[in-house]
């Protein structure tokens, strides 16, 4: 059974090889995600559903960071960075059985093994305002004890 970090990082590689070389989403699902799921159909399902509503709605979480990266542009971020915002990002929003908590851990120990020295301050930064904005706004609706935290 493969743990969620794992695929995590097999979504972080996959969006990586999206839009560094595009490609047929169901190329790269085959080659960088099913072998870190290897026989757990839910495994796989989770993780594919993370890669593409990832994808899918990109310039939507694009439009929730930027305006909280103070005096820095979204274009000058890092790109392994910008993914780790938006796969937590479409966590928060689409995926109401995992906590707030474990999305934002998650995404900065990703972030520091995958990108640069302060990219997990950087990115724990950033999802601590944005989930804050985002249950403010009533769009985070996680429900159930250890889901959300108010």
């Amino acid at each position: 059974m493969s743990n969620r970090r794992n695929l995590r990082e097999a979504v972080l590689k996959a969006l990586y090889a999206h839009q560094a070389g595009g490609g047929e989403a169901s190329y790269i699902i085959n080659n960088l995600i099913a072998p870190e799921a290897g026989d757990d159909k839910e495994a796989l399902k989770f993780a594919e559903n993370l890669f593409l509503k990832t994808i899918r709605s990109a310039p939507d979480f694009d439009d929730i960071i930027e305006p909280n990266l103070k005096n820095w542009e979204l274009s000058r971020i890092a790109l392994i960075d910008k993914l780790v915002l938006r796969i937590a990002i479409c966590e928060f929003l689409y995926f109401d059985d995992i906590p707030t908590k474990v999305t934002i851990n998650e995404a900065i120990e990703v972030a520091k093994r995958y990108s640069t020295a302060k990219s997990g301050r950087f990115v724990n930064g950033i999802l601590d305002v944005v989930r804050d904005q985002l249950i403010e706004q009533g769009k985070i609706t996680k429900t159930g004890r250890g889901l959300v935290d108010m």
